[in-house]
């Protein structure tokens, strides 16, 4: 299905990134895979490739301009294009009120999970071809009104509102761009969010990559602007 494919994953040591991965490698696709570090990549791009995937790992900050025109200028150096885009790298930050958050870590959540996600698809959109895919990872918090989730929920409501600008402005040139919310799962994230809860009550990471797989198909070539429940989506 994903055979041919290119495919860009931003923030794939871990939790759904790593997933993501593993399942583009299984269908085939080459892939470009991100995180901060050599090391915590390392073994995300030994699994792949032992499902047969061509991987280029790259370190770095998707919040910097630098780090993101070396990874996207490796990417083109070495496929020559990117067919898909899965802006997932993000943190957390404090989970509180807004008027507690400090400037330092108002600016680091922003900058990681919205400015990130734009920089990136700015350097991609000129390497991407016709029918190609921007998927950006959003949240239930950012599906309406959430008090006491700090920075993480605004940044998230600007990812939904980057997703649906870009589909417009895109369409013309044939790259559609979709949200995905994953819903909770089994990662480190979803820990440090609600430590009070079991984690085997929620999904794995693994579990729940069948509609990005979808979105970055040709099945979805005519899909743009839309958002999307993972897990409504896997059951469907």
């Amino acid at each position: 299905m994903l055979e041919e494919k290119v495919v860009l994953i931003t923030g794939a040591s871990q939790g759904l990134g790593k997933a993501l991965a593993l399942a583009f490698a299984k269908e085939g696709a080459a892939l470009v895979i991100n995180s901060r570090s050599e090391e915590s990549i390392r073994p995300v791009t030994q699994e792949a490739e032992s499902l047969g995937a061509e991987v280029l790992a790259i370190a770095a900050d998707v919040s910097k301009g630098a780090d993101v025109e070396k990874l996207v200028g490796a990417a083109v150096d070495r496929f020559g294009r990117i067919d898909a885009l899965i802006n997932n790298a993000g943190v957390l930050g404090p989970r509180t009120k807004l008027e507690e958050h400090t400037e330092e870590e108002w600016r680091q959540v922003i900058d990681a999970n919205l400015t990130g996600p734009f920089l990136v698809t700015k350097a991609v959109i000129p390497h991407m071809p016709e029918g190609g895919s921007i998927i950006n990872v959003v949240s239930g918090a950012s599906a309406g009104p959430r008090a006491n989730w700090g920075a993480y929920a605004i940044s998230k409501f600007g990812v939904e509102g980057l997703t649906g600008n870009l589909a417009i402005e895109l369409e013309e040139r044939g790259i559609r761009v979709n949200a995905v919310d994953p819903g909770g799962m089994r990662t480190d994230m979803r820990a440090a969010a609600y430590p009070e809860e079991d984690p085997q009550t929620r999904i794995t990471p693994e579990e729940n990559t069948a509609v990005f797989l979808y979105l970055a198909s040709n099945e979805s070539k005519q899909v743009t602007g839309e958002r999307f429940k993972a897990q409504e989506f896997r059951k469907g």
